[in-house]
């Protein structure tokens, strides 16, 4: 910034500013967007959400396939469905989950195709 309050030779870019602020998130969605994101930022619940983009599965399958305890699927599935990236059916006494829908599904690919492109 420079003496006279400016962030350049030409001032400030009003027209930028202003709409940014008029269209900036409200801080409550911002938090929610947070939550997301954070959900993604453990390598658990990454497996646990690949597991479930590759098949519906039951907890006992999920945990068989990644050599996982049980309780710590179950715990991150909780994780999961609270911040609705998973869904379940029932089925007789059986569970199973599976992504909650396609928006899931894209950012997984989008996340897959951005780590994996030269």
């Amino acid at each position: 910034m420079t003496k006279n309050g400016s962030c350049g030779p030409h001032g400030f870019h009003k027209k930028t500013i202003e709409n940014v602020k008029k269209n900036v998130l409200k801080d409550d969605k911002i938090n929610d967007l947070a939550m997301f994101f954070k959900v993604f930022g453990d390598p658990t619940r990454i497996k646990i959400l690949y597991a479930l983009y590759l098949s519906e599965m039951c907890v006992c399958d999920i945990a068989t396939s990644l050599e996982l305890s049980q309780s710590a699927v179950s715990h991150q599935l909780r994780t999961l469905k609270d911040t609705r990236l998973v869904k379940f059916r029932r089925e007789g006494k059986v569970v199973y989950y599976s992504l909650d829908d396609e928006h899931v599904i894209k950012v997984l690919e989008q996340g897959i195709s951005h780590i994996t492109h030269n």
